[in-house]
């Protein structure tokens, strides 16, 4: 299969900013939308596989890139609160929806991306029919140092804009492949450094995701590797068995490393996900009568 690129398009949230959003048409009959969020670190770019794969399942796809991150350039590593976060993506569902009505939306969230949309479709639900958790950043087992803490705090009370290095600098957290290892380490597009801001607005998240798994009813997919070393997997599915969510199901592979896309075989979880979403997202589907 070759990779397909995506169409790209500017996404203006209810403040003014302009996101850029890639998106991979429907191949043959839509069976509905799938909006991918992205990690902390990564963006777009790194998914075009996952992209490709799923238009060819027949799902319309789209990447909306976290404000101040990936090709977004304004207001670089900087994010004004966690509730506007969770505000852009559901904005950009709002618009889906206005788009068709009638095609139901899956979301799908990787890594630090998996708390905004777990986050989205417990405040949100009327928005989002499915959700995927793909290695999600809900329980993780590497951070900040305290002291690191200490001046972030300061920060945030003198300045929200100064700028911390987030904790993956090491790209084998995300993958075993010496190749996308030296991708990692030399795209320019990934994101190094997070404001006070942004940090903050991180903090403030792990502790709205603490008390949102009774919230939490649609279907909900969790993948995890057997090789995260970023995702703490036994928090994690601990976290998982809390949610009220009847529909739930675990798919774990073994040898994954955390970023999927960057494995041997990265049209396995892809494949996997689409099989999970058809049969819920048909469901789903309104139909015309």
């Amino acid at each position: 299969m070759s990779e397909v690129s995506p169409n790209e398009e500017i996404f203006t949230a209810s403040d003014g900013y302009g996101c850029l959003v890639a998106r991979w048409p429907a191949v043959g009959d839509v069976r509905g939308r799938v909006v991918v969020l992205h990690g902390v670190q990564s963006h777009s770019g790194w998914y075009p596989g996952l992209g490709t794969r799923l238009a060819e399942a027949g799902y319309d796809v789209s990447f909306p890139n976290r404000r101040g991150s990936g090709p977004n350039r304004e207001e670089r590593g900087h994010a004004p609160s966690a509730r506007r976060l969770i505000a852009d993506v559901s904005e950009w569902i709002e618009r889906l929806k206005a788009e068709d009505p009638a095609l139901p939306v899956a979301l799908a969230g990787i890594s630090w991306g998996g708390k905004i949309a777990l986050l989205t479709a417990a405040r949100r639900p009327e928005l989002v029919d499915v959700l995927a958790l793909i290695c999600p950043g809900l329980e993780p087992q590497v951070g900040v140092t305290f002291g690191e803490k200490l001046r972030i705090a300061k920060a945030v009370l003198t300045d929200l804009r100064k700028t911390f290095p987030i904790p993956l600098a090491d790209p084998a957290l995300f993958t075993d492949d010496p190749v996308k290892q030296e991708f990692i380490r030399r795209d320019p597009m990934s994101l190094r450094q997070g404001t006070a801001g942004l940090l903050l607005a991180s903090f403030l998240i792990d502790r709205m995701i603490k008390r949102s798994p009774g919230k939490l009813l649609q279907p909900t997919l969790l993948m995890l590797g057997g090789r995260d070393r970023i995702v703490d997997n036994t928090r994690t599915r601990a976290y998982f068995q809390k949610i009220a969510a009847a529909d739930r199901e675990i798919i774990e592979y073994p040898e994954g490393c955390h970023t999927f896309e960057f494995d041997p075989r990265p049209e396995i979880y892809a494949r996997d996900l689409a099989a999970w979403l058809k049969p819920r997202l048909e469901a789903r589907r309104r139909h015309p009568g």
